[in-house]
């Protein structure tokens, strides 16, 4: 991350509801460099009702036990665990006629793509087999059961979890079913609605996720399987930045990929983009290294291609920059015992080999997926310079094609579930008393509160930020904090994007106080020290710190290419 500062604009719109109303917050106070209010928003979606949505004694209701659910592997019913954070082969049964709200990420059988959520018209005997993608990092499934044809339901409120909602069915909004929009599709989409018609009945499950058989707890073996995990990060970041001395390397001398300075014929930075494109290469992408020089500014992009198949001109773009900070003053950077007192890195674990990771992990599963946007993988250099690489592509974009959101990963680790915040940070950002863009608030905490059951933590960090502002949550300690919040500072690649017009989205933790930031000291072994808790390892907390964002930036993925979230400031 770049110490660039700026208050940019730029926005996006939303997935399922129109939900939120803003009010300016009362006594606005100046919080740092920038003029922010004290911003108080009220999230609710557009339709409240009353009524009973548990199991109803109404009799045109089917109850829970007349569906059955059988997974790959086996069957289940109301007590047996499903595998989570992984597609699985789900088959609905029904022993009644009914209709059934999935509220999680399936498989469309017509499109082949991922859709939000669906509903199915059951017939007594009838069943559907679908994959599914149920929660990776929350145990509860709900479904809900209503009478056949039905199209009205209610939905959960943005920050709550569906179990959240079974509890406490006073919030939240509704929704129905409409016609597949996209091209062979079959299932009915969900689009928000006024009315949710009356009680439903909940189905509820459990999940199990996957674990490797190798690690323990200490391991963080917990976020170690399923579709993608933040074990498969930390093990990038290990390698990436491996020390190991290996004299055939006539780069840099290690096993791994250091001294990663942006500079016209630095041989390490040479070899690391070498490794990065065939790696990209490896995963079935079109890449492309693009060379951009202007002047004295040079910049060199590491970007792997996934042509979408039914908006190919629509760029769905992850970044994270692979350059890390240049040495300013080697005498005393690199001098044991002072490696926080000078600017300059040879590793880069935090900033941004980390970030490095999650793009190449994330790349590695989507790789395969069918998308309906271009999928766009880049490796962005010069960040630490002034965002050269970021700002090169973004003003190279061709004709014809636009870019509909842009996904952020910079700097994330050193947070939640460790003793700071982590940051989810959305824009660009148009004023500081209310929220610019509401569609990608609601996006981040629809995700969040339910796919990774972090409704509490996402409270505290609403209400921290509304406290103390931004700046406060790049350097604190904080416990159970995972703060969503519009960014007025721009110190990293989304900035690029906002300038062109491009909703983003983003996650980081501690910044200015990690005391090796741009430091040599900036390892995996810091980091792993810095992450330790009373109750658990530093790599356990990194590892599933890494799970959590890496996993939380696939589904805003999958969200995107189902309906991006425009820029609500254009």
């Amino acid at each position: 991350m770049t110490g660039k500062k700026n208050t940019l604009v730029g926005g996006v719109f939303l997935t399922c509801n129109r939900w939120v109303q803003q009010r300016r917050a009362s006594g606005a106070d100046m919080r740092s460099t920038y003029t922010r209010a004290g911003m108080l928003v009220l999230l609710m979606f557009s339709a409240t009702f009353a009524g009973c949505f548990g199991d109803s004694e109404d009799s045109s209701l089917p109850s829970s036990e007349r569906l059955s659910i059988e997974v790959e592997g086996g069957s289940t019913n109301n007590s047996m665990t499903i595998p989570g954070g992984e597609w699985v082969s789900t088959t609905f049964k029904a022993d009644a006629d009914m209709s059934v709200f999935v509220p999680y990420f399936l498989q469309d059988p017509g499109s082949l793509r991922a859709q939000n959520g669906t509903v199915l018209d059951l017939l007594m005997g009838q069943e559907i087999t679908l994959k599914v993608l149920f929660p990776p990092r929350n145990d509860d499934i709900v479904l809900l059961m209503g009478e056949y044809g039905r199209q009205n339901w209610p939905i959960r409120a943005a920050d709550e979890s569906w179990m959240m909602w079974h509890e406490d069915m006073s919030r939240g909004s509704a929704i129905m079913a409409s016609e597949n929009e996209d091209a062979g599709g079959i299932l009915p989409w969900i689009i928000p609605a006024n009315d949710s018609a009356g009680a439903v009945v909940v189905k509820h499950l459990n999940t199990v996720r996957d674990q490797r058989d190798d690690l323990s707890e200490e391991n963080g073996v917990g976020a170690s399987g399923g579709w993608l995990n933040g074990r498969d990060v930390y093990e990038w970041v290990d390698f990436i930045t491996d020390e190991t001395p290996d004299p055939t390397d006539l780069a840099d001398g290690a096993v791994g990929y250091l001294d990663r300075w942006i500079g016209n014929g630095n041989p390490a930075y040479e070899d690391a983009i070498t490794y990065f494109e065939g790696v990209m290469v490896g995963y079935g992408l079109d890449v492309e290294v693009h060379r951009f020089q202007s002047g004295t500014l040079w910049a060199v992009n590491i970007c792997g291609y996934k042509t979408g198949t039914v908006y190919p001109d629509e760029w769905l773009v992850f970044g994270a920059h692979f350059d890390i900070a240049p040495y300013a003053t080697p005498p005393t950077a690199i001098i044991p015992g002072l490696e926080q007192q000078g600017y300059g890195t040879r590793t880069g674990a935090y900033d941004n080999t980390a970030g490095t990771s999650m793009v190449l992990t994330t790349a590695s599963v989507l790789a395969d997926f069918d998308a309906r946007r271009t999928m766009v993988f880049c490796l962005w250099s010069s960040e630490e310079e002034g965002l050269w690489g970021s700002g090169a592509f973004a003003g190279d974009i061709p004709d014809g094609v636009t870019v509909s959101n842009y996904l952020n990963l910079d700097m994330a680790g050193i947070n939640y579930p460790g003793d700071f915040a982590l940051s989810v940070y959305l824009g660009p950002d148009g004023s500081g008393d209310v929220i610019d863009q509401p569609g990608m608030y609601h996006l981040a905490e629809w995700i969040g509160a339910d796919a990774f059951d972090l409704s509490y933590q996402i409270e505290n960090g609403r209400n921290e930020w509304e406290a103390g502002g931004e700046s406060p949550l790049w350097g604190n300690n904080y416990q159970d904090t995972v703060a969503i919040y519009e960014s007025p500072t721009a110190r990293s690649d989304h900035d690029s994007f906002q300038q062109i017009g491009v909703a983003t989205l983003g996650w980081n933790g501690v910044v200015d106080g990690y005391p090796c930031y741009h430091k040599t000291c900036d390892k995996l072994t810091t980091m792993e020290e810095y992450m330790v808790t009373d109750n658990a390892t530093g790599e356990s907390n990194l590892v599933h710190s890494w799970d959590i964002v890496t996993w939380w930036a696939v589904y805003a993925f999958l969200h995107m290419d189902q309906t991006p979230v425009p820029n609500e400031l254009l």
